[in-house]
């Protein structure tokens, strides 16, 4: 081959290696810097609502603590949104586009960990972060701020809005924000979720009903009379039975699980009271709509056959995930850029201590990111009211590397990963992401186009209807 064809063919193959230069690489690297600045402050923040550790619509020192922080770095915060104390809106800039970037900070009842790779409770039967809801906040928050000051420099025009969504395990609070307008006029929506991998989510959800079933019967002397009485326990484990032997008539891909929330209190009195609360799980709302109408049945038939009497209260629910594929891909293309998160030599053992622990392969931190996937397969199990707001605003969505790799989730080892350095790494790493794609939507009309006319076909043959009751959000079942 002559010397000058040798040559233009090593240029090309140089040029075809070379990464693809991002757009608006310079306000990224500055939103970037502006993040890494604010390192401690940000990890010290999500330690803190780590250590409140407060469950759905008890969150008063963590809403607190972020809307706080909001306000000292320029947002003008509106706090006690949609009914709920601990929701917020902080917000900065003016006109068009509108995006949106939601934070959650709720924590899980019973599962209180310490920052160890080995199982021990901070506070005896104590709530903790094991869904890394303490991570979810601060870094979104980071991201909105970072975007916040370009937005400040002249350098971003356009509206900016941080919601802050309290009670996503249990109540299901950006339903509540969606219905009382408190979202309205967002162009689009971003979030994100700790998880054991990073890449952007391409996957949907499951949708869920969360219901309640009550059962009243008459209360009598259990050995004296017993006649005299009619227990509603009787209905509830008639109830239970039915709804277990469903399980084998209904799609694999559904779920039902349930807690006995009242099933008496002492064994010499008929019990005249019982409740069972029960989630319904499947692909699609019209999936759970058909199982929710046969527990009403089931629930109506438990009831005749004890002789006492039954109801079914739907608490709320969420729709599975409106995925949009033209925003995943904007965000892919960002963490592309950003390239895997760079856990240390100490981070990985500890994970992979927490996996030994866990009877889980030791593997370690998934640091990469994962490639695009264009047809993933149905969601693998878990909901989240994210799902609700993807059905009205087109939706980006995030998953980062924040816990050991197989080890349980709703549990101590994400408690334990998200009080330390690996929670604050993929934290950082999250918030770099979000602001990234957000200056993106921000400089190009185009993207949000595209992702709106994408959701307009998507939504087009559904009906959007909110799972939850009239009124102001109520706090879980309670024995």
């Amino acid at each position: 081959m002559h010397k000058t064809a040798v040559a233009i063919t090593v240029i090309f193959f140089l040029v075809a290696a070379a990464p693809k230069r991002p757009a608006n690489l310079a306000e990224k690297q500055q939103a970037a810097a502006t993040i890494d600045g604010k390192r401690d402050q940000l990890s010290a923040l999500s330690d803190e609502i780590w250590r409140y550790a407060e469950t759905a619509l008890l969150e008063t020192r963590s809403s607190k603590a972020l809307a706080d922080y909001a306000e000292q770095n320029g947002f003008k915060v509106t706090r006690g949104v949609a009914s709920m104390p601990t929701a917020f809106v902080a917000e900065f800039g003016s006109g068009k586009p509108v995006i949106g970037i939601m934070g959650e900070y709720d924590a899980l009842p019973g599962i209180s960990q310490k920052a160890q790779s080995s199982k021990e409770a901070l506070q005896p039967n104590g709530a903790g972060h094991g869904c890394g809801h303490n991570l979810f906040g601060v870094g979104s928050l980071a991201a909105a701020i970072a975007v916040k000051d370009l937005i400040a420099a002249g350098k971003v025009k356009g509206t900016l809005k941080f919601f802050g969504t309290p009670a996503e395990e249990a109540v299901s609070g950006k339903t509540y924000m969606l219905r009382d307008g408190v979202m309205d006029g967002v162009d689009v929506m971003l979030a994100w979720h700790p998880a054991d991998k990073t890449g952007a989510d391409t996957k949907s959800s499951q949708a869920i009903v969360d219901v309640d079933v009550e059962f009243r019967g008459r209360a009598s002397h259990a050995a004296y009379d017993p006649w005299n009485g009619r227990s509603a326990v009787d209905g509830l484990e008639i109830f239970t039975h039915a709804v277990n032997m469903m399980r084998e008539h209904i799609p694999p891909t559904a779920r039902m699980h349930y807690a006995i929330i009242n099933g008496g209190q002492v064994p010499n009195v008929v019990p005249e009271q019982a409740k069972v609360w029960i989630w319904l799980r499947d692909l699609e709302m019209k999936e759970v709509d058909a199982m929710l109408l046969r527990l009403r049945k089931m629930a109506a038939g438990a009831a005749m056959a004890a002789d006492v009497e039954s109801t079914v209260n739907v608490r709320g629910g969420s729709w599975n995930m409106n995925v949009n594929m033209a925003g995943q891909r904007i965000l892919q293309s960002n963490l592309e850029w950003l390239g895997p998160v760079q856990f240390t030599a100490d981070e990985q053992t500890f994970a992979r201590e927490i996996q030994r622990a866990t009877g889980v392969a030791e593997k370690g931190l998934n640091a990469q990111v994962k490639s695009f996937d264009e047809n993933p397969g149905p969601a693998e199990g878990g909901s989240t009211d994210v799902g609700d707001v993807s059905w009205k605003i087109p939706t980006i969505n995030l998953s980062v590397t924040t816990a050991a790799a197989s080890a349980p989730w709703h549990g101590w080892p994400v408690v334990a990963c998200g009080g330390m350095s690996i929670g604050h790494r993929g934290m950082i790493y999250a918030s770099k992401a979000l602001a990234a794609t957000m200056i993106d939507l921000f400089r190009n009309p185009a993207h949000i186009a595209t992702m709106t006319t994408e959701f307009k076909e998507d939504t087009k043959a559904s009906t959007y209807r909110p799972y939850i009751p009239a009124g102001a959000p109520q706090l879980p079942p309670s024995r």
